[in-house]
């Protein structure tokens, strides 16, 4: 299967009649409440993208597990890798999806190295992050910790340290743990056979409840996506039931339910006039517009990088759905900002867009500089048009400060990576990032920031900055 992701921003065209225009005239409110609904709903219908190919559809090629199982992954990812844009590949990941319908779920973490970061990150069908568990967040000790569906209200079980609430009743977590090198691959093997997951009834020795019922999920895919957004949206809603700090979306529901969109109903839930679904076609692509657009301007631009803040819980969009629909697009999963900071390049220093076709490029951290981070930092580069990862001929895909030891640095202790499709001399080599021959994108992962000065913190105004990317002649 294509990636869904990105293959949905060049299609939704495909949902825009070319004849619509010709239909009766639509109104300012239709028009802007058909916008309202495609950019609430962009992160959970791409969400649901990938959810359907990793724990749904088993003859998808990026099939994981199904739910309440865990997923091992014994490498990090690779250019085979096409069910999410932007994916970090310096550590490799696990997976789960727990189904939170009939009851809620205990996932165990064992003890790990002090000097080996792991990361455990919850994530709603929102896209909100709702909960870490890790080393930042909880530590490098074992650990038991619940996750509760919204219907759920009861007393923590005894042995375990922390509950966390889900607004949906289907919640995805997303396992990183640090690799040093290759040779460190076992050793991320053994820590990955400790994450657990089981339901709560099983872990408290008591019968389980009944089952939930079974769900009809609808296959989605490029087109499909494209051509009735507004349908996956309103599937997705059956499992967001508006209570709790989701009740305060009662309005914008209430809107939604005027233009056919209501939460486990068939779309359109109600008999559409022609205005407005011409309304709802222009809703789909002036939404698309409005996200792209705020998707390249959101963060702050610090030597033509573009620097996120990103704190992607309920309480912090406010109800900007567009901020959240701009996060999802520039790399769903994004982690908040304290978890690691992603730095965005698209330009050089002069401000023009990187294209490794004719143009060769560097990097050049001053000696004493390096990204000031607690765990690690790396440098990741994609197809500037795909947003994923490249071939090439080394299989290189990244430069990670654990391949320091490795890397040449210059006679004034500085440090200059090479980014460019050929190889570099041979002295170089080991600094080189290969770049794709075309539009290029870069990302800079900094896990676990460093608080105090020099610092990336806050992001936008801390007093560490990433270097240029300078056109080499």
């Amino acid at each position: 299967m294509k990636n869904v992701l990105a293959a949905f921003l060049l299609s939704v065209s495909l949902f825009i009649s070319p004849s619509f225009c010709l239909a009766e005239e639509t109104s300012p409110d239709e028009a802007a409440m058909a916008q309202e609904a495609f950019v609430y709903g962009y992160p959970l219908v791409m969400n649901y993208a990938t959810m359907y190919e990793y724990f749904i559809d088993s003859t998808s090629s990026q099939y994981k597990c199904g739910f309440n199982e865990i997923y091992n992954s014994a490498h990090v990812y690779t250019p085979a890798d096409t069910s999410v844009v932007t994916p970090n590949s310096d550590t490799p990941y696990s997976f789960f999806c727990a189904d939170l319908r009939a009851e809620p779920i205990i996932f165990a973490v064992p003890e790990m190295e002090a000097e080996r970061y792991y990361s455990v990150q919850l994530v709603d069908l929102y896209t909100f992050n709702y909960g870490y568990v890790g080393s930042r967040a909880t530590g490098n000790k074992a650990g038991k910790f619940m996750i509760a569906g919204p219907n759920w209200d009861g007393e923590t079980p005894s042995g375990v340290d922390k509950v966390f609430h889900c607004e949906t009743d289907f919640s995805m977590a997303i396992f990183r743990t640090q690799l040093f090198g290759p040779d460190d691959l076992e050793n991320v093997k053994k820590i990955q056979t400790g994450y657990q997951i089981i339901p709560l009834s099983l872990y408290l020795g008591e019968p389980s409840p009944d089952s939930p019922p079974p769900v009809n999920w609808p296959k989605i895919d490029k087109q499909l996506a494209a051509t009735n957004p507004y349908a996956y949206l309103a599937f997705v809603l059956r499992f967001c039931p508006a209570i709790g700090e989701a009740k305060s979306e009662e309005g914008l529901r209430a809107r939604m339910q005027k233009m056919g969109v209501e939460g486990g109903k068939p779309f359109p839930c109600c008999e559409l006039t022609g205005a407005q679904e011409v309304a709802l076609r222009l809703g789909a692509e002036n939404g698309l517009t409005a996200i792209r657009e705020k998707a390249d301007g959101v963060g702050t631009s610090i030597n033509g990088w573009r620097v996120m803040n990103v704190q992607a819980d309920r309480e912090s969009y406010q109800g900007d759905w567009l901020l959240r629909a701009a996060i999802a697009m520039a790399g769903i999963y994004a982690n908040d900002s304290i978890e690691a900071t992603y730095p965005l390049a698209r330009v050089d220093s002069e401000g023009n867009p990187l294209d490794g076709k004719e143009n060769r490029y560097t990097i050049t951290f001053p000696a004493e500089q390096l990204p000031p981070v607690n765990a690690f930092w790396s440098i990741t580069m994609y197809d500037g048009t795909t947003q994923l990862l490249i071939k090439n001929p080394i299989d290189r895909y990244l430069i990670n400060s654990p391949m320091l030891p490795e890397l040449k640095k210059n006679e004034d202790g500085s440090l200059t990576l090479y980014i460019q499709k050929e190889p570099p001399a041979e002295a170089l080599k080991a600094n080189w990032l290969p770049a794709p021959d075309g539009p290029i994108y870069m990302v800079m992962r900094l896990y676990w920031p460093k608080t105090e000065a020099p610092s990336i913190l806050p992001p936008g105004q801390g007093t560490w900055k990433p270097p240029v990317v300078v056109k080499a002649d």
